[in-house]
């Protein structure tokens, strides 16, 4: 018996291997190498665990990249998992309805392009309860605003009795948001928002496991994906980055692209928006091209007005010399008051680095 035969201790290695190490040493027949190449061209019912073809084979019948369907402009593109995150209260979910019903009409939200057409809309909402959704979407005046019958709210059932039967409720979540891409046949889901599904002491954990399923589902299906979620207490001097995103260092490595919200220092009431992570398009929502808006309801519809580019730099807090000595006084006092570094950081919205410059020179001047 020879080293490749199943025995105790060894396994038949599969033939598609034989050939490529024959190959690699440069000996194999005309026969052999057509043998090789019908096998690395895998069935698409394969169960295996990779499929192995030739690169030139991804290239066919790719049609035109250039024409890949933008579902809002150049923030989110069809085929994507992208994350929409921004601090509470900023306008995250209103924002997703407003993209969700435009992309349920296929009516591109003003200013943006989307090559889309009209199509189902899952919009799982874990944010808001009903009375506050309608209040949103309803006035005394002018009535109901009318969704399409395409655009889909869902929301969780109190009444379901069947997360026992899981080994962890992220599981059972991720097993009734494939059930409700199945059942719905949507291929476009919006996720409000994912911060709501983190539970337990490892709630990083479940929130990368949720991303993961999102990535294995999107892969699956053929789905476009928009996942909402929060951002930390931040410094409003500093533009809006990765680091921002709650969690970013696993989440955003699971994205495709992400955009957030940033709030206006220059004029009350004023966002905007801006690219974080792009791989369809190109970045042209950068710092120096924010596209700044507003939420706006003049009717029955809380929705954002689009008002055109600016420079981040002009809607960040810009300290005066009164308000920085306010900082650090502040900096100064939680020391005082025994927090940590980390904690005075998160408690000003001040660079870690600036905290402990400013507590570093107060050690040294009382010594």
């Amino acid at each position: 018996m020879n080293n490749y035969e199943r025995s105790d201790h060894y396994f038949e290695r599969p033939l598609a291997i034989e050939l490529i190490r024959s190959a690699a040493r440069g000996n194999i027949t005309a026969k052999q190498t057509k043998t090789l190449n019908n096998l690395l061209r895998s069935p698409a019912d394969s169960k295996d665990a990779f499929i192995i073809r030739p690169a030139a084979d991804f290239l066919q019948n790719t049609g035109n990249q250039s024409g890949a369907g933008m579902l809002f402009g150049d923030f989110w593109y069809e085929g994507e998992l992208c994350i929409l995150f921004a601090d509470t209260n900023v306008g995250k979910s209103i924002l997703a309805v407003q993209i969700g019903d435009a992309l349920s009409r296929g009516v591109p939200v003003p200013r943006f392009v989307m090559k889309q057409q009209s199509a189902a809309v899952l919009y799982f909402d874990f944010e808001l309860n009903d009375q506050q959704f309608a209040k949103r979407y309803t006035s005394d005046l002018h009535g109901r605003h009318e969704f399409a019958d395409n655009f889909y709210r869902v929301v969780l059932n109190p009444d379901a009795a069947g997360a026992h039967k899981f080994d962890s409720y992220h599981a059972y979540i991720n097993n009734a948001l494939e059930n409700a891409v199945v059942a719905s046949q949507a291929r476009i889901i919006i996720i409000d928002n994912i911060t709501c599904l983190r539970t337990g002491t490892q709630a990083a954990a479940t929130a990368v496991s949720l991303m993961q399923n999102l990535q294995t589902l999107k892969n699956k299906y053929g789905l476009s994906v928009l996942v909402l979620a929060h951002t930390p207490k931040r410094n409003p001097a500093r533009p809006v980055t990765r680091n921002d995103l709650q969690g970013s260092k696993m989440l955003i490595n699971f994205a495709d692209s992400a955009f957030a919200i940033g709030e206006s220092q220059a004029q009350a009431g004023l966002r905007y928006l801006k690219q974080i992570k792009q791989r369809s398009g190109t970045q042209v929502y950068g710092a120096d091209n924010v596209y700044l808006c507003q939420v706006q309801k003049p009717y029955n519809h809380l929705h954002f007005e689009f008002i055109g580019p600016a420079n981040e730099a002009d809607h960040l807090l810009h300290f005066t010399e009164q308000q920085r000595k306010t900082a650090e006084d502040r900096i100064i006092q939680l020391h005082q008051q025994g927090l940590s570094l980390r904690q005075i950081a998160a408690e000003t919205g001040r660079p870690y680095t600036t905290v402990f410059r400013l507590v570093k020179k107060l050690g040294d001047s009382s010594s």
